[in-house]
């Protein structure tokens, strides 16, 4: 076990999958009460986006003051990661001196898009755009290599290994979605069957990612990953 006393880690990763998704269920139920956006089932329905259920008003508002710090919580929970696998049997370490530097990249781009999410203008269009594509892509490739190491080293144990085949079939999960988002709109013509398969691949990925961070949480927990305050590791 990485530490045999200190406080527990495992709360930290349920709440940066937990507030982003609290965010975004409030700014979907504030938009449709004010009229903003439709009511519907967006993962089946495709009827609008994230950004487009936070955009404007109190929604706006109250997204972004969970969001951006739901940024920071993520960042921090990839900078742990290297220390929770070396613990449970490390892995190649360049792999692992990998995850901060993509934890805080998603991180940067969370906030951007956070940031400009309900201005106006092609360049803030632009940063919106591009920082949530950054963060989809760096959170991603973090989630690939965790899931890697987990696969290769929780295998001890029968909870050790739901929790590894739960965040192995979470990322076989994402390249699915991606090619549901090319292919689909092949299919069906149309610029509203396009935005509505973009939406509903995007809900699904947030979803997807959301429950990365809650097994995570579930893995930490199980293998009593601790951190000393002001006595390292």
């Amino acid at each position: 076990m990485p530490a045999a006393a200190g406080r527990s880690l495992w709360p930290l990763a349920l709440l940066a999958g937990a507030l982003p998704l609290v965010a975004t269920l409030i700014a979907l139920r504030l938009s449709v009460a004010l009229g903003l956006v439709p009511d519907c089932n967006p993962f089946i329905d495709g009827c609008t986006s994230i950004s487009r259920a936070a955009r404007h008003g109190l929604p706006n508002i109250l997204f972004r003051a969970l969001l951006l710090p739901a940024a920071v919580l993520q960042a921090l929970v990839w900078m742990a990661c290297p220390q929770w696998l070396r613990g449970i049997g490390g892995g190649p370490e360049r792999a692992l001196r990998t995850l901060p530097a993509l934890g805080i990249a998603a991180g940067v781009f969370l906030v951007l898009y956070g940031s400009f999410l309900g201005t106006e203008g092609e360049g803030y269009r632009w940063m919106r755009r591009y920082g949530i594509a950054f963060y989809f892509g760096f959170t991603c490739i973090g989630m690939l290599i965790v899931s890697d190491q987990m696969h290769r080293r929780l295998h001890g144990v029968p909870l050790q290994r739901r929790i590894s085949r739960s965040l192995v079939t979470l990322c076989a999960l994402l390249p699915l979605l991606g090619l549901a988002h090319l292919l689909l709109p092949l299919a069906w013509s149309g610029p509203d069957v396009k935005d509505a398969v973009e939406n509903i691949t995007e809900w699904w990925a947030g979803a997807i990612f959301t429950a990365f961070f809650f097994v995570l949480a579930w893995a930490w927990r199980g293998t009593r990953f601790r951190v000393r305050i002001g006595g390292g590791e």
